[in-house]
Parts: structure tokens; C-alpha cells; sequence
């Protein structure tokens, strides 16, 4: 995210300094850090689109048009996610960095690898770098820290009266695995979905690579019945995957070496404010981190820098006055992506496999298609949408939800549905 930040104040005009602390990951073989895959949506789409890598990126990405979910005999069906021409596409986290990086590059911002910045001076606009035991003072004009969710700019700001921050854990926590292609060469799985393994207190999902492989994450408790705790010995790794992921077992034929050397990771979500001190800001996770759930960390980042950028504009770059508006008019939104990603977890490894819960969907899926001005569906606002704020989302879901549940409340059979007044139900809004 540091990196489209860079892009955007470089072609205003600025000197742009990028510190990252980690080796250059397209000339080291690393990767690109704890890679869940992104689902590039929408709202991810328009700020890489307005910084000129669409075409670039079009070359990197997959088409996903919705959830195939896999029950536990291994059966598939399928959940549109929108309306028809709708996806949200499957890109690779490190792919995405290095062909931000080059675009960078290229326009003349300069990176500096194997730095960590160890304190902020807020009153000099000075970050202190360290690198190979020596510490270098950097002075800017701005400083910006997008450097995730354990931020060391955040951290010098905890240390200032009146910031409020909170970190919250999940009791769950995540590990990643693969499906290779198949003896043929060929994706194990239909390429242009997310495929997902729903068991009601965890699950596993799966997202195509161009090498035709399947980035899977296992997300499970990490103590209880089904947990990480228990999963210690081969034979108790073998027998969770056969009997719970039955099909995805038999495309894993490096289940044991993948889950014992690959670390269970923890998924944090993290509020804080105020987001700017001085001359000095986060953005991004150091800001507003969440879980991966909605597909929307990385984006809501994204979505960060295309709002300040756009404020740069609007204040003709006077920094004091966008930073202002800046973090008013995101802290709303990035506490109800917070919540919203919180909530889709449970949507996902426990709702997506319920009857009820489906007609529900397919309910408002036909609402939506009699009155596309009037209801959205809360996945549609915010996955599709490009400018309905995240916050605005939230309270128009609750709203929508709250009038779903009378409706399901008032269905005697399943069929009655297509008696419903449809008109009348959109009017309660």
C-alpha cells in the first residue's frame, strides 16, 4: 500500500522516500510476507486503475463470479456474488506489490530496503532508520506511515496524551496451504471462484493462482475441540483433513510438510484515533487493521490513498487541511469495515451452508434485480460499490436486515417467497 501511496504524492510533484524494512522481494527470494490472497474488487480496482496498471494488472488477476461451497461429502454449489458480469478477482499479494514498486520506480520514487524505523520526532517531521545497527535521522516535509498493523509510526504516536487505540484478537487463527495443479497441468478446482469449505466454528478456503495452483488458508481456532492445539502429530493432521475436508484432502499431497512448517498466524483488528499529528500520518492497517474476511483490508487502503489524494486536490495541496478532513471522514469508515469483516466470518464458515440463510440471499438477489436503485445487498455495496462509503453500507445493512427478518419471520413455506409484495417490502426503507 506504501507503494501506490508513493506513486500518487510523486506524481504531484514531490521527492518521495519509500523506507520498507524487509529485502527487496523481487530481487530476494522471499515472499511477500503472510500471504493470504487478495480478491481484488471495485474499490481496489479504481485508485490502480487511476495511478495507470490497469492493463498491467488485467495480465495478473483472475476472475472469481462467486463462492463454490464444498459441504462435507465433498458436494458443490454455487453462489453468484452480484448481479451477471460481476467478479471479484483473485491476485497474488506479491505479484501486486512488485508491479507497484516498478510503476513507482518508474516514476522516480526512491526505496530504501532493510530499514526499520525505530521512533518518530513529531515536532522536527524526523524518522529515525536503523540499518545494520546504525540509526540515520531522516527529515521530510510528511511523513506517512504505512507500515501495517503493528506500526511502529502508530506506536510513537501511542505515546502522546489523548490517542485512543484498541488491538482485539480472534480466538481463530490461520495457516496457509495449497492445492498444486494436477498431473495434467491443469487447476485442481473451477478456476473462477473462491472456493469454500464452511464447518460452522472454522473453515478453509481455497484461491486460483496463474501457475494453476490454489492458495489455501485454513482458519481454525487456536485452542478447543477442532484447534491448532490438537493438531500436532501427522496422524491427527491426516485425520482432521479426511474427515472434514474430504475432496480438498485428496488435492493436498503436501498436506503434512505445508501444515507442520507453515506457522499458525494470529488475525488482530486494530481502531485508533486521531490518525494524524502534526505533519505525520497513518494510513492504511496502521490505521485500520481487520481481519481478511471481507476481502477489504488491503482495498480499505487502497480506498485511503485514492480519499487523501482526492483531498490534495480539493485543498490544493495544502497538507493540514486534507489531513483534517482525512481522518474525519475515514475513521467512520474504516471502524464499519472492521465490523463488517467481523461479521462475514461467521457468514462464511457457518451461513453460507444454511437453508434459511440462502433463501434469504435469494430473496434479496430478487429484489434487488426489480429495484437496483432502492436495495443492494450489503455484499454488493460493499465489494461493487465504488463510492458508497463503508460506514454508509453498514447502516443501510442493518436497515435492510432488520426488514429481512421480518420477512423470513412472516414466510410460512419456503415457496410462499415469490408471493411476496416486493414494492412493499422496499418501501419500509
Amino acid at each position: 500500500m506504501g507503494s501506490l501511496l508513493s506513486i500518487y504524492i510523486r506524481k504531484r510533484g514531490n521527492e518521495v522516500d519509500v523506507y520498507e524494512r524487509r529485502p527487496d522481494m523481487r530481487r530476494a527470494n522471499i515472499k511477500a510476507g503472510k500471504t493470504i490472497n487478495l480478491a481484488l474488487s471495485n474499490r481496489g480496482w479504481r485508485p490502480l486503475t487511476e495511478v495507470g496498471i490497469e492493463e498491467e494488472l488485467k495480465k495478473i488477476i483472475i476472475p472469481m463470479k462467486g463462492r463454490m461451497m464444498h459441504n462435507m461429502e465433498g458436494k458443490l454449489s454455487f453462489q453468484a456474488y452480484g448481479k451477471e458480469g460481476q467478479a471479484i478477482n483473485s491476485i497474488s499479494r506479491g505479484g501486486l506489490n512488485s508491479l507497484l514498486m516498478d510503476t513507482a520506480e518508474s516514476h522516480g520514487v526512491n526505496f530504501h530496503f532493510e530499514y526499520r524505523c525505530t521512533d518518530i520526532d513529531f515536532e522536527h517531521t524526523h524518522a529515525h532508520m536503523e540499518k545494520d545497527g546504525r540509526t540515520d535521522i531522516v527529515t521530510s516535509d510528511i511523513i506517512l506511515g504505512a507500515d501495517g498493523a503493528f506500526s511502529t509510526v502508530r506506536q510513537a504516536m501511542q505515546k502522546i496524551d489523548r490517542f485512543d487505540y484498541s488491538q482485539n484478537y480472534i480466538t481463530h487463527g490461520y495457516k496457509e496451504l495449497s492445492f498444486p495443479p494436477t498431473a495434467e497441468g491443469d487447476f485442481a478446482l473451477d478456476k473462477n471462484a473462491l472456493h469454500i469449505w464452511p464447518r460452522k466454528d472454522f473453515m478453509l478456503i481455497a484461491l486460483p493462482n496463474l501457475d494453476k495452483s490454489f492458495t489455501v488458508t485454513l482458519f481454525l481456532p487456536f485452542e478447543g475441540a477442532d484447534a491448532f492445539e490438537n493438531l500436532q502429530t501427522d496422524e491427527e493432521i491426516l485425520t482432521f483433513f479426511k474427515n472434514e475436508f474430504v475432496d480438498a484432502n485428496e488435492l493436498m499431497p503436501n498436506l503434512i510438510e505445508e501444515f507442520q512448517n507453515n506457522p499458525a498466524s494470529s488475525l488482530v483488528t486494530v481502531r485508533c484515533y486521531p490518525w494524524v499529528n502534526k505533519n505525520v500520518a497513518v494510513i492504511g492497517d496502521a490505521a485500520h487493521a481487520v481481519v481478511p474476511f471481507y476481502g477489504q483490508g488491503m482495498i480499505a487502503g487502497f480506498e485511503d490513498c485514492y480519499i487523501l489524494n482526492s483531498l490534495l486536490d480539493k485543498h490544493s495541496d495544502h497538507w493540514e487541511l486534507a489531513f483534517d478532513e482525512y481522518e474525519k471522514l475515514r475513521k467512520p469508515d474504516g471502524d464499519a469495515i472492521a465490523a463488517l469483516a467481523l461479521e462475514n466470518f461467521v457468514v462464511m464458515r457457518d451461513k453460507v451452508a444454511d437453508e434459511n440463510f440462502l433463501l434469504r440471499k435469494k430473496i434479496e438477489a430478487h429484489i434487488y434485480a426489480l429495484f437496483p436503485e432502492k436495495w443492494i445487498p450489503l455484499y454488493s455495496m460493499v465489494t461493487f460499490s465504488e463510492n458508497m462509503r463503508y460506514s454508509e453500507a453498514l447502516i443501510k445493512g442493518k436497515r435492510q436486515e432488520v426488514i429481512m427478518d421480518k420477512v423470513m419471520d412472516s414466510l410460512i413455506h419456503e415457496d410462499d417467497w415469490q408471493s411476496l409484495d416486493f414494492k412493499a417490502i422496499v418501501d419500509q426503507l
